[in-house]
């Protein structure tokens, strides 16, 4: 695309372009977004739902709350916890189990 648009390419460091090198409207990206799921069978998803989802596997998977805030954007990691703090919850209640199964192995 920059060949093709020559002297008018914009350079702006993005990663997905229109054909001059600018940005990208939202409406194609969220119709280029929605094309995607339907071609995937997915169900009807909105395009800030995939930042929820990284958010969620982030911490799920053992990122730091901090790594998590900063990746996000957020001003402050107590935004982030108050925002995905169902997850953090979760893998509370997951630790509770884990260490009440722990407890009983060794007490029996």
């Amino acid at each position: 695309m920059m060949l093709d648009a020559g002297k008018k390419w914009e350079t702006n460091n993005l990663i997905f372009t229109n054909p001059t090198g600018g940005y990208l409207s939202y409406r194609t990206v969220y119709d280029c977004f929605k094309r995607v799921m339907v071609k995937l069978g997915l169900p009807d998803t909105r395009f800030h739902d995939l930042r929820h989802t990284y958010a969620v596997a982030a911490i799920k998977s053992g990122d730091d709350i901090k790594t998590v805030q900063e990746n996000l954007g957020h001003a402050t990691a107590a935004f982030t916890l108050d925002v995905y703090g169902h997850v953090t919850n979760q893998m509370k209640e997951a630790s509770a189990s884990r260490m009440e199964l722990f407890i009983s192995a060794v007490s029996s």
